[in-house]
């Protein structure tokens, strides 16, 4: 069974389009702390770059996390591009600003600044704009518009055995927690349908992603959630992580992933963020909102961040505590400009 993409393919770029088609030589680029977007994007334009008589070298500033073990190909990302290599194109997925890439930008800065580029990313902070960029807010995930771009330039979705539509798949079903965020569109099902239908085994990827967790991770969720904390009458749910959490659980950083969306789960709160230690002068913090309340964008742009309307993060030059205290009179600033409902 095939999946017809034709009604969606007008979206895709031709300046996009034709240069990944025409690469020679490709280097393609994951943002920092890579995700299972940046990583099944970055992983699917090479398998469409090699599927044309290209080649590609992917790279990403930070390790792959072990969550992505069992996907295929994850084992090709390394920290820097080849010494010496005569690159034609560099590719960049799913970086909402090129700062992102960490960094592996300032070590080739002249490198990254001389090759042609094109950009592929679903960001609605996304600033960038070059003549091949292909930026698309609508998206539910960068993963969404590679396999659009497979399509445009006639290659199967089963290539590479199917590892490169379960490395897709991973992408859109981490961006979307399965199907469950409301950035998931008819476009985004019918992709979905058309990986499923190329082999991806979405049932196995969800679990894996969603719903199977080593021990010590879960020893983790425990110490974040037991320190959580709301204000603002409960509109805006907190907790932070340190680097001290990680050592007495004996997990990495990559184990926190899930925690925000647990954090979500509130039902009173309109606002929900984690703060991550990121050394001793440097804190992470990831961002959900709900729908009709505060824009997370909004929110995080305030500190330099960005990411989508619902969904943002931000990494603020400051320790814990005072990044925290900074950030949440922001949060509870915004939070109150937002009409609430009238009491019946």
């Amino acid at each position: 069974m095939s999946i017809d993409l034709t009604p969606w393919l007008a979206a895709v770029p031709a300046a996009a389009a034709d240069a990944i088609a025409a690469a020679r030589n490709a280097l393609i680029a994951c943002h920092e702390n890579p995700d299972a977007d940046t990583l099944g994007a970055a992983l699917g334009v090479a398998a469409i770059i090699e599927r044309h008589g290209g080649r590609a070298t992917l790279i990403s500033t930070d390790p792959v996390p072990t969550l992505y073990d069992f996907l295929s190909g994850m084992d090709r990302f390394a920290s820097d591009p080849e010494e010496g290599a005569d690159y034609d194109l560099l590719v960049v997925c799913d970086c909402g600003a090129l700062d992102r890439l960490g960094g592996v930008l300032e070590r080739h800065k002249a490198l990254f600044e001389r090759l042609p580029r094109v950009l592929v990313d679903h960001h609605a902070s996304n600033t960038e704009g070059g003549a091949r960029d292909w930026v698309d807010p609508d998206a539910a995930a960068t993963c969404e518009l590679v396999v659009l771009l497979a399509a445009k330039l006639g290659v199967p979705l089963d290539t590479a055995a199917g590892a490169m539509a379960a490395a897709l798949m991973a992408g859109i079903v981490m961006d979307t927690s399965t199907f469950a965020h409301p950035n998931t569109t008819p476009r985004t099902l019918a992709v979905s349908a058309a990986l499923v239908a190329a082999g991806a085994p979405l049932s196995d990827i969800s679990r894996r992603l969603y719903r199977s967790k080593p021990d010590a991770q879960l020893r983790l969720f425990g110490r974040v959630l037991d320190r959580l904390e709301v204000t603002n009458g409960g509109r805006v749910i907190h907790s932070y992580l340190t680097d001290a959490d990680l050592t007495a659980t004996g997990t990495e950083p990559s184990h926190s992933e899930g925690l925000i969306d647990l954090l979500a789960q509130s039902e009173t709160a309109d606002v929900a963020i984690l703060f991550k230690e990121a050394g001793p002068e440097a804190t992470r913090v990831s961002v959900r909102t709900k729908p009709g309340g505060v824009d997370a964008t909004v929110l995080t742009g305030a500190f330099g961040g960005g990411g989508h309307a619902r969904a943002a993060g931000a990494t603020i030059t400051a320790p814990l505590a005072e990044a925290r205290r900074r950030f949440l009179a922001e949060a509870d600033r915004l939070a109150d400009a937002v009409q609430r409902p009238a009491q019946a």
